[in-house]
Order: structure tokens, then sequence, then C-alpha cells
């Protein structure tokens, strides 16, 4: 059964300013490289949906759901922060982003060793509860976490988190929601620098240096990961994958390989094997090297579809 992957062509309508990392060339070329590489014939493509208010306001106060609809420009660009800028495409790219999870999430429970892959912008793993903020709007994972929770058999869910930059919107959303564990795996210190030192029973934080390569990587994911996922006993698993670990990312301080993506996505594929028949559900969060990222989300994605 093939790996379904979830886009959209409205994900390249959000456009920051010229020289911004969070381009639309990200989706562009990874999408290129999938395509002319064969895999995506392979894949079982879907054209996402966008997520309501309802779905939204599970996750996020009404109050940043408000200020985001309301800030939507109809032309140029609005800075919500230093990092983040909606463009009049922005709002419809976030929306169908948080879709796409919703939609993966429906597919992948309704099947047996079920997989899929959003492929989709802006990221959403740093925007909390009532913050928009790095790169994102609002918390696509989080979204599609919360949509998970309310079906009949999924009493907790995981969310594994191994972009170089810390989940931090997804455990402000999480911290005092048991049901859901979230791992994330980060270089520390860097941005966003909060919500890093968290300790709950569902919350399992993987601080590591700049400078960290494979080895020491793979080291700390088995330590703190495996260990936490035993106790929780997911019914579903979900992965903010970001690649922005990868040496050649101009962004972040890992020395992470392709071979380490390949190596983390089998991790998740054996876990999921062991605890949740085998359905995950990924999210593209960061990587900003366009091949790079083609690299890495390819052996991810060839791993899942296997």
């Amino acid at each position: 059964m093939s790996c379904i992957l979830i886009t959209h062509p409205d994900c390249l309508d959000h456009q920051p300013a010229a020289g911004h990392p969070e381009r639309p060339e990200r989706l562009s070329y990874l999408l290129d490289h999938l395509r002319e590489s064969g895999m995506l014939a392979d894949l079982d493509t879907r054209t996402a949906h966008p997520a309501n208010r309802t779905e939204l306001e599970r996750v996020h106060s009404t109050a940043l759901v408000d200020a985001l609809f309301d800030a939507s420009p109809r032309t140029g660009l609005i800075a919500l922060d230093p990092d983040t800028q909606m463009s009049p495409g922005s709002l419809d790219a976030a929306l169908l982003a948080a879709g796409a999870v919703n939609d993966a999430v429906e597919l992948v429970l309704a099947r047996s060793n079920g997989r899929a892959f959003c492929a989709i912008r802006p990221p959403g793993h740093h925007a909390e509860r009532a913050t928009a903020m790095g790169f994102c709007l609002f918390n696509s994972i989080a979204v599609g976490a919360a949509s998970a929770l309310r079906h009949v058999g999924v009493e907790r869910v995981a969310i594994l988190d191994f972009d170089v930059h810390h989940g931090n919107g997804s455990v402000d959303i999480f911290k005092d929601t048991p049901e859901v564990l979230v791992c994330s795996s980060f270089q520390h210190p860097f941005y966003p620098g909060r919500l890093h030192d968290v300790s709950r029973p569902n919350i399992v934080n993987t601080p590591l240096p700049a400078g960290t390569g494979g080895h020491a990587f793979r080291r700390a994911i088995e330590r703190d990961w495996l260990p936490a996922l035993e106790r929780h006993q997911p019914d579903l698993i979900l992965v903010s994958a970001g690649f922005d670990g990868h040496r050649d990312d101009p962004i972040g301080g890992f020395e992470l390989d392709d071979d380490d993506f390949a190596w983390v996505s089998e991790l998740i594929v054996a876990e999921a094997s062991s605890h949740c028949d085998g359905r995950i559900v990924s999210v593209l969060e960061g990587g900003y090297d366009l091949s790079a990222l083609a690299r890495a989300t390819a052996r991810h994605l060839d791993v899942l579809n296997r």
C-alpha cells in the first residue's frame, strides 16, 4: 500500500519578502525532485482541504485565529514578528497546511499500516496556543493531533520532532495534555529559546549542542525517545519532519547527513509497527538548502513507502 502524499499548489502562494529562508521554492523544488526521480509516481498523491476555525480553535486561542484572519493583507506584506510575515496568499496556505494534516490523519486511521507525508508550507511547529512565530502561523501538526484524539480507538498520540529548532509550539499546546507525547530533539542554545525546559511526563526535550553529528544524534534519540514511546503506547505517531539539521543547511548548526534522516525515519517506522499498527503522519517543517531538503525528504519518503 503506497504512502500517501498530501499537498496543494496554493501552499506556494505564501510569499514572504525576497531573501526570506521560508520561500516557495522549498516546496516546488522538493516536488520537482520527487517527480524527476520517479518517486512521485510511486506515492498516492492527494490534494489538501483547508482546516476550518473549529479545528484551529482546538489548539489555538480564538484571539490568535481572529488576529491572523484580520491581519491577512489584500496586497503587500505584513510582519507579525521579525521572522514571520503574511502575504495575500499566506492565510489560505496556512489553512491548507493544517487541513492537509487533518486529511492525512483521516486517511491513515482508515488503513492498517497507513502512512502519509504532508508536503506543505508554511511550517507550523513554532506556533503556540496564542502566538504565531518562527515562520509559522498555525501549528498544523497540533491541529492533526487534536483531530486524531477525537477518533474512537485513539486514546494517545505521539509527536516526534527532529527539526533543528525546538518544537516550542507543540510543547506549549500539549504540555498539560497527557494524551499527547511530544518528543523534540533540537540545537541548544538556539532559536526559539523558550519552553525547552518544560518538565512534564509527556514532554521529552532533547537539547544538543551546535556541531552535533549523526552518532551523537542517534544515541540521544534512542536514549530519550524509545523509553518514552514504550511508556506512552501511542495509537498514532505524528512526525514534525524538519531537515534543517542537515550539514548543508544555512540556518542550522548540526552536522547530519542524508543517512541520518533515513535512520531516524527507519526508527520511527519500527516504533509505529510496535505500538500503533504502523500508522504514521509526517509533516514537513524546516529545511532551507533546497538540494539537501529534497534529498533528505526523499530518503524519508523512501522509508515511509516501504
